[in-house]
């Protein structure tokens, strides 16, 4: 059967989407005929407006761009009515889309999700899959419905989560799966191999939004707990604790990256004190053993290891 070029509507809006967005542009088999992606929004440091890496992918393309606030005003709907897709693709849009949306496309409403589904529905599915210590995750996509990440699943595709993976490495290497994944979902419908798996709701599991507070260690946690958070919230919102210097000054805000899982037993340290610098890392105490932390950043300060830390905050220089 000769390929048919789909008319395809995108929806999404961070790196995720983009990534699968430019697979989908790049492929014969399809037409993207309209981006749509959340509005332009102020952020990072300065606040300025900032666009949506969907948006970016979009323009470099020439693909028509639409950044509705949401879908309750019946011009939205009618607008994206008129494109009339064949398909709606949607990856991390950032909206819960109504029925009317959803009954929009001539064939289906398809949503590509982080996570092998029913496991860690919402918004945080790789974060999440990684700060339980899940040694596998994966791709899933899926009808679409009303529910959050309820519908039937169309194709699923795994990957595996080293001990030492960060979320942000996932993160890539999903979306880098995703666009081939939307890809073979789309051939198989037009071949007629597409079956429509329903979800078993008794295994769902929900993966809620990061926010920055996820990022709090607490030191008082075995080792292999404060391990898989650290690389979970890597390298947003990132991971951080308040260490208190000797005297009367105030707790210092420090920031870690990822680094090892240490064999040392933390002796009479109690958790969340500062052990000392072990091959340019810095040793923190769990309560069973001690964190090594390859880069500590002080609040207002410049990166550092722990060799630089250990000689500028506590004077101690080996």
């Amino acid at each position: 059967m000769a390929e048919k070029h789909w008319k395809i509507v995108f929806m999404g809006t961070p790196d995720f989407a983009s990534t699968i967005l430019e697979y989908l542009q790049e492929w014969d088999g399809c037409d993207v005929i309209g981006a749509y992606t959340q509005p332009d929004r102020p952020g990072g440091r300065g606040q300025k407006v900032r666009q949506s890496a969907v948006k970016e992918v979009a323009l470099k393309y020439g693909i028509p761009v639409y950044q509705p606030l949401n879908f309750k005003d019946e011009a939205d709907v009618e607008q994206l009515k008129a494109l009339k897709p064949d398909f709606l693709v949607v990856a991390a849009y950032g909206l819960i889309l109504p029925q009317a949306v959803l009954d929009i496309p001539s064939v289906l409403p398809i949503n590509v999700h982080a996570s092998l589904l029913p496991k860690f529905r919402g918004a945080a599915p790789i974060q999440r899959s990684v700060q339980s210590g899940d040694r596998a995750t994966g791709i899933t996509i899926m009808k679409m419905e009303a529910g959050l990440d309820t519908g039937p699943i169309l194709v699923q595709q795994a990957l595996g989560i080293a001990w030492n993976d960060c979320a942000g490495k996932i993160h890539d290497e999903l979306a880098e799966m995703g666009g081939p994944l939307v890809m073979e979902t789309l051939l198989r419908y037009q071949d007629g191999r597409l079956a429509m798996m329903p979800q078993d709701d008794s295994l769902a599991t929900y993966a809620a939004k990061l926010t920055k507070e996820d990022g709090l260690i607490d030191w008082n946690r075995e080792i292999a707990k404060v391990d898989t958070q650290i690389r979970a919230m890597h390298p947003w919102p990132g991971s951080y604790f308040f260490w208190q210097p000797e005297g009367d000054k105030d707790p210092i805000r420090l920031v870690i990256t990822p680094g090892k899982v240490s064999e040392e037993p933390v002796g009479d340290h109690a958790p969340g004190t500062i052990v000392g610098e072990f091959d340019s890392m810095l040793g923190i105490a769990c309560a069973d053993k001690i964190y090594l932390a390859e880069k500590v950043k002080p609040a207002g300060k410049k990166e550092m290891d722990g060799k630089s830390f250990m000689c500028g905050y506590m004077a101690k220089c080996s």
